[in-house]
C-alpha cells in the first residue's frame, strides 16, 4: 500500500541526504519525494509517497521523529488529502497527427506549453493516477521525454501539518 508522510524539517544543508538515508538504510524504497520552504523560511516540507505495510510505515514515523532537523511527521490519510504533481511530456508529433493531441490535451485538461516542427509538449498537473491516463493516451504517438516532479500533498479543510 502507498502512504503519504508530510515531514516539517529545519530548512538546512544536510536534512534531506538525513531523510532519504533513513529510507535507504532500512530498504525502503521511495516513490516520490518533493521539497519546498513553507511560509516559515526556516522551515521546509517533505512530501514523501512510499510503499509498505502498516508496521513499516510505523517505524519509519518513529525513526523520523528522532532526526534532529525534524520538526514533525505527519501521515496523510487517503482521502483526507489533496495530491498533486506537475508532469512535462514530449510527444513525437506529426502534421496529421497534430490535431488528435490537441484533442487530448483538451480532454485531459493538459496544457500545450511547447510546439515544434516534430514535437509537441504538454504539461499537466494532476494526480499520479490522472498522470498515467495521459501517459497511456500518448504512448502510440510516442513520447520521447518525461519529466514529472514529486508528488505534493495538503491535508483538505481545516487540518493543516504545522511546527
Amino acid at each position: 500500500m502507498k502512504y503519504t508522510l508530510s515531514i516539517l524539517v529545519e530548512n538546512q544543508a544536510g536534512v534531506l541526504s538525513k531523510i532519504s538515508g533513513l529510507f535507504s538504510r532500512r530498504s525502503y524504497n521511495i516513490d516520490s519525494l518533493a521539497v519546498g520552504v513553507t511560509t516559515d523560511p526556516t522551515v521546509s516540507r517533505i512530501t514523501v509517497v512510499a510503499n509498505g505495510d502498516e508496521y513499516v510505515v510505523e517505524q519509519l514515523e518513529k525513526q523520523l521523529n528522532k532526526l534532529i532537523p525534524v520538526i514533525k511527521v505527519k501521515r496523510l490519510i487517503e482521502g483526507e488529502f489533496i495530491s498533486r504533481e506537475l508532469s512535462l511530456i514530449k510527444v513525437h508529433s506529426s502534421s496529421t497527427k497534430r490535431f488528435e493531441l490537441l484533442k487530448i490535451a483538451e480532454l485531459m485538461n493538459a496544457k500545450i506549453v511547447d510546439v515544434a516542427a516534430s514535437t509537441v509538449t504538454f504539461e499537466y498537473c494532476e494526480t499520479a493516477e490522472k498522470t498515467q491516463i495521459l501517459i497511456d493516451l500518448l504512448k502510440p504517438y510516442g513520447i520521447r521525454e518525461i519529466v514529472r516532479t514529486g508528488t505534493v500533498a495538503i491535508d483538505k479543510g481545516k487540518a493543516e501539518v504545522t511546527a
